[in-house]
Order: structure tokens, then C-alpha cells, then sequence
């Protein structure tokens, strides 16, 4: 099969250019023996893989890879094409979905109390295991998802991370009923969970610097928009930060009204600079957003289907993934990147 894999960490805009004046950047293509599903797990022919923020951190080192050759991708969608020993939950041929938590190891008192999102030995796809940069990918049958038959593949393969997570973050928000909801950063994820945001019935305000971003953000409904910095027109209920940007943290803060909470959806973060206790006074909260349960994942993917939620995707030919990753890099996405693999 063919697969891209981090063959060495680094920036994604690569170094001196090499054939027909492309850059080497950290991934490769290569040729690997389809992987054979162990007891219980699924073997997917992958027919597209969502092109995430994580892959990019992954891929720069941000986020080191915990085996070397690490095939990326964690929002795949595909079709079920082989079962292993003890495999029951799907059948041969069935459309299904492998999502960033792959793993939990069930004993722990996080897993045993239902917070798996927190399990002490959790795996990751496309981080700890081979993810969907590839045209196979495995599964433990009891991680992968079924797919509402509202989506299309394409339209399907951001709900696996970018909507749970978006999803997940949303909720830690505590945004009360009718309340005023501040977006900060406004991609793939991000333009999933305000969908959800503004069909539960609340006021949503976007800030990005991203024009392109800002125009969808007023099709999906926000009541206004603005650039990253720019101040939001009443004192916020909740706030998601969804750019990986510190600097973002004290801005939302300060537009919150008493008892307000900031919760930050990524992965990986740069620093956040110090600010004035001010600002965190009247029981305002940062809170911070570690991957996702299964049950989010379910939750999530009903509601998205009832809405239905509009996903917005940006298409790249398999063989051009490095071409979505520094596309992403540079705010050049608009919804979310995903890769056409089958």
C-alpha cells in the first residue's frame, strides 16, 4: 500500500527545493505491506483522511512522534475490509470512521469513573499508531464509529476530530442557554462547533484573522465577526480558543462577563503570557481540552447528523499531503483540509 509517513520532524515548508522545485518537508511517500488486523480489530480501505492541526504538530516535532516512520491522520472514513480474530461489531463492507483516541486501558480510576478522555495509558491515532495517511488503516472495533448516512466521506472525516473535539470544547465552555459564545480562531473545528452553538440558540462571535474565515463565520450565522484582537460587542457568557495562539487566552478572558469560561480546544498551545489576576477575577476560568470519550464521539456525531451541520472542506489529492499541511501552516484552508486517498 502507500503511505506517508514522518520520515524526520520539521517544518513543514521544508528546506532547499528538490526535484521540479518542491521542498522536502518531513513527510514521504512510500510503498509498506498493508497492516493485518489483530484479535478484535477492523482492517479500513480508507477512502479520504481529515487533514488536522495535530497532524501538523506532529509532523513539525511540536508534537514528537512516539515511534519513528509514524503514518499521520486521525479523522479517516472508510470502509471495513477485513476483520480480525473475535471482530463482531461491523461487518465486511460497513462504512466506518477511526477518530484521534484510539485506546484506553479501562482499569484506571479516570476510565473507571467514565473520564477516558484522561485514561494514564491512553493510544493515539497517528501518534502512537499508523493513522489514515494511507490507503489501510486498523482499528479496535470497539473505537471505530459508524458514519450518519447524512455525510458524505468527505464531508464525514472532519466530524472525527476536528467536530468532537470542537464539540468536547464547546461543553467544557459551560455556555449556559441563550448565551453570547466568543470563537477565537476560526477553522475546521472551529466552524463545526459553532454550527452547534448557534442551533442550541446562542449569540456567536467570531474572531480570526483569517478573511476568508470571517466570510464563512457570517454564512454559518455569527453575529459578528472581527479580527483575532479585535474587542466583542457584549461581555461573553463562555469563549473557546480554538487557534493554537497564547497570546489569545488573556484576550478572551477580558471579554468575559462575572462567572465566564474560557476553554481551549488544542492540543498544543504557545505559551500564554502573564496577565493581570484582574482579569481571572469575579470566578472566570480558563479550562483546558484533553482529546475526548467515546460518548462525546457518539453525541456529537447524532447531533451533527439532526442539525445537519454544514462542513466546509478544502480537497487535496493524496499524493499532495504535504501540500495540505503547509497549506493549513499558513491559514490557506478554508473549513477543513481533507485528503482523497481511495
Amino acid at each position: 500500500m502507500r503511505a506517508w509517513i514522518v520520515r524526520e520532524p520539521g517544518p513543514v515548508d521544508g528546506g532547499p527545493p528538490v526535484e521540479a522545485g518542491r521542498r522536502q518537508g518531513p513527510l514521504e511517500l512510500v510503498e509498506r505491506p498493508a497492516p493485518v488486523p489483530g484479535p478484535r480489530e477492523l482492517r479500513v480501505r480508507v477512502s479520504v483522511c481529515g487533514v488536522c492541526r495535530t497532524d501538523l504538530h506532529v509532523a513539525e516535532g511540536d508534537l514528537p512522534v512516539h515511534r519513528p516512520q509514524l503514518v499521520p491522520g486521525h479523522e479517516v472514513v472508510g470502509v471495513v475490509d477485513a476483520l480480525g480474530e473475535g471482530a463482531t461489531r461491523f461487518s465486511v463492507g460497513e462504512r466506518v470512521g477511526i477518530a484521534w483516541l484510539r485506546w484506553t486501558c479501562g482499569e484506571c480510576r479516570f476510565c473507571l469513573r467514565g473520564d477516558e478522555n484522561l485514561c494514564v495509558a491512553p493510544r493515539f491515532t497517528g501518534w502512537d499508531d499508523d493513522g489514515g495517511y494511507a490507503e489501510f488503516a486498523v482499528v479496535d472495533e470497539r473505537y471505530a464509529y459508524r458514519i450518519p448516512d447524512v455525510f458524505d466521506d468527505e464531508h464525514a472525516a472532519p466530524l472525527l476530530c476536528a467536530g468532537i473535539i470542537g464539540y468536547r470544547a464547546l461543553r467544557r465552555s459551560e455556555l449556559p442557554p441563550g448565551g453570547q459564545l466568543g470563537i477565537y480562531g476560526f477553522g475546521g473545528s472551529a466552524h463545526l462547533a459553532a454550527q452547534v452553538a448557534v442551533f442550541e440558540g446562542a449569540t456567536v462571535h467570531v474572531r480570526t484573522r483569517s478573511e476568508p474565515a470571517r466570510g464563512l463565520a457570517r454564512e454559518l450565522g455569527a453575529a459578528s465577526v472581527g479580527d483575532s484582537a479585535d474587542p466583542v460587542p457584549e461581555p461573553l457568557d463562555a469563549a473557546v480558543v480554538f487557534a493554537p495562539a497564547g497570546s489569545l487566552v488573556p484576550v478572551a478572558l477580558r471579554a468575559l462577563d462575572r462567572g465566564g469560561t474560557v476553554s481551549l480546544a488544542g492540543i498544543h498551545m504557545s505559551d500564554i503570557p502573564s496577565f493581570p489576576y484582574l482579569d481571572l477575577f469575579e470566578e472566570r476560568q480558563v479550562r483546558s481540552v484533553t482529546a475526548n470519550t467515546r460518548r462525546d464521539g457518539e453525541e456529537f456525531l447524532d447531533l451533527a447528523a439532526r442539525i445537519p451541520i454544514r462542513v466546509t472542506t478544502t480537497p487535496f489529492a493524496f499524493e499532495a499531503a504535504d501540500d495540505a499541511l503547509r497549506a493549513l501552516a499558513h491559514d490557506q484552508v478554508e473549513g477543513a483540509a481533507v485528503l482523497r486517498v481511495g
